[in-house]
């Protein structure tokens, strides 16, 4: 897939920056990896260890997509996906949640909070499909 295959739901065109969140490096490690075999338009792809870590990259770069676990230390992702969405600035950013962490009462919060859920282990295919989805990308080939 070219960046031209892909148009954007606000007209812009260009790769994706993305941030993953996840306080082990090897699953960071793996979530990027995915991502590149994914045949998503990748430009910047940035990496914190935990919630505060994500919210000060947020601040300092232009974030398209974010890619997060749960359970982290310092800050978790649930206070890390409250504050994204109460400031006013970052309220539509896209936030997918990728965890083990599957309680019914959990994801249905991250849905009501417009927050997709991406259960680990996960394929590169079901990766750009839950991206597509959450990005409203539209004419991906």
């Amino acid at each position: 897939m070219t960046e031209e295959q892909i148009e954007w739901h606000n007209g812009a065109e260009g790769g994706l920056n993305v941030l993953v969140v996840d306080d082990s490096s090897v699953a960071r490690a793996m979530i990027v990896k995915t991502l590149r075999i994914s045949e998503l338009p990748l430009s910047e792809v940035l990496e914190a260890t935990n919630g505060q870590e994500a919210l000060d990259a947020i601040e300092e770069h232009w974030i398209d997509l974010v890619l997060a676990d749960i359970n982290m230390p310092v800050m978790s992702g649930d206070e890390m996906i409250d504050r994204i969405r109460d400031n006013p600035g970052w309220s539509d950013l896209a936030v997918i949640v990728i965890s083990t962490d599957g309680s019914r009462p959990r994801i249905e919060k991250l849905v009501h909070q417009g927050i997709m859920f991406l259960r680990k282990p996960f394929t590169p295919e079901t990766l750009r499909d839950v991206v597509v989805e959450a990005l409203e990308i539209s004419n991906v080939q």
